[in-house]
């Protein structure tokens, strides 16, 4: 009996443990998280999606998109790159200066090395932080993905597995509507290469009217509906697209940092 006992106790203890480590605290770190702030300005991060993008989680969701994609970028570490703005009334003694210097992958005193050397000589220059990380230089994120990331998404679709790529900032690298419906129909018809499969189930093929819809697709011959047919986006294709636009952790924030670069004026 005394055994029973000790067993239920430990079971109930190591049970009670592990809730409060794996469910618990997570809710207390997380439940109350609010917006944040975009590094070095006042503007709130992540934004609410909004009409499709919102329902196209969903859409998402049902479809198991998260089978094969992640939405998750990995960062390894943050380096620093100087980057020459002005060559000053020295423009001889710079130029040599920096062809023997090393100005990318830096360490900040290394950075802060290169920067005082080429300011000696009249230079100016620009330090600025990146993100490092096999993720990084695939060019799928500008930084590490971060919980404030997620704070709208219900549920979150982090997914385990890259069959495909990953999909944490298809937004920006990615942002033409027509591009992601054709992606969706026939993925082939924009990347050759392509293992997704197709989701022609989303899509209406129908005759055409008086005049083509607006939102016909215009694929290639070999994809292409039959003559006087015409493929058409089904309002879940438009709103999984619009998810999918949605998709753009691209800002500079405390807890993941790095320095955007802005088209000179």
């Amino acid at each position: 009996m005394k055994t029973g006992i000790s067993v239920f106790v430990a079971t109930f203890v190591a049970l009670g443990a592990s809730w409060c480590g794996f469910v618990l605290a997570p809710l207390l770190q997380l439940g109350g998280a609010k917006q944040t702030v975009v590094l070095q300005t006042t503007d709130n991060w992540p934004l609410q999606r909004t009409g499709a993008a919102t329902l196209g989680l969903q859409v998402y969701r049902a479809n198991g998109c998260a089978a094969c994609h992640t939405e998750l970028v990995r960062q390894t570490g943050v380096a620093f790159e100087v980057l020459l703005t002005s060559a000053g009334n020295n423009p001889a003694a710079v130029s040599n200066l920096i062809s023997n210097l090393k100005l990318a992958g830096l360490t900040k005193e290394e950075a802060d090395d290169a920067n005082a050397k080429i300011t000696a000589i009249g230079g100016k220059v620009e330090t600025r932080l990146t993100a490092t990380g096999a993720d990084i230089a695939r060019g799928w994120g500008l930084r590490q993905s971060v919980a404030a990331d997620y704070l709208y998404d219900q549920p979150v679709q982090l997914g385990s597995l890259r069959a495909g790529p990953d999909l944490a900032n298809i937004g920006v690298r990615a942002p033409d509507l027509n591009w992601q419906l054709l992606h969706l129909y026939a993925p082939k018809a924009v990347n050759p290469n392509s293992t997704m499969p197709s989701f022609k189930f989303l899509f209406e093929v129908r005759k055409i009217g008086n005049a083509p819809a607006p939102d016909a697709l215009h694929l290639p011959k070999e994809f292409a509906a039959a003559d006087g047919y015409e493929i058409v986006p089904k309002p879940e294709a438009i709103e999984l697209a619009a998810y999918l636009l949605s998709l753009k952790a691209n800002q500079p924030l405390y807890e993941a940092p790095f320095s955007p670069v802005t088209a000179a004026k």
